[in-house]
């Protein structure tokens, strides 16, 4: 019961319009406090969503893309992704740069 109780105050979604959440402020952070995820909304439309501060430092780089990635906030390529090296060719920045100028 506690623990179905604690999850479902974990991922409760509260809302705020921009307006009450300019006049609300202090209980829009006791709530992100709260481990409770605040959407913003503008005319009924989510336009924000405020969501309690998690520290990052000792997450790996496949554990952040990940939740970038269920966020919506990147799409994964569907190619596996590779990596070639850059030729640099002695004098390369100085012709750039005279044809740039040209």
């Amino acid at each position: 019961m506690l623990t179905s109780l604690t999850r479902y105050i974990y991922n409760t979604k509260m809302k705020y319009s921009i307006y009450d959440a300019k006049a609300r402020l202090s209980e829009l952070i006791r709530n992100v406090k709260a481990r409770r995820r605040v959407i913003i909304t503008e005319r009924g439309v989510p336009v924000a969503e405020i969501v309690p501060y998690a520290e990052e430092a000792g997450q790996s780089l496949a554990h952040r893309i990940d939740q970038l990635s269920k966020a919506g906030a990147i799409v994964r390529s569907k190619e596996k992704f590779r990596a070639e090296p850059v030729l640099i060719r002695e004098g390369a920045v100085s012709r750039f740069l005279s044809e740039d100028r040209d």
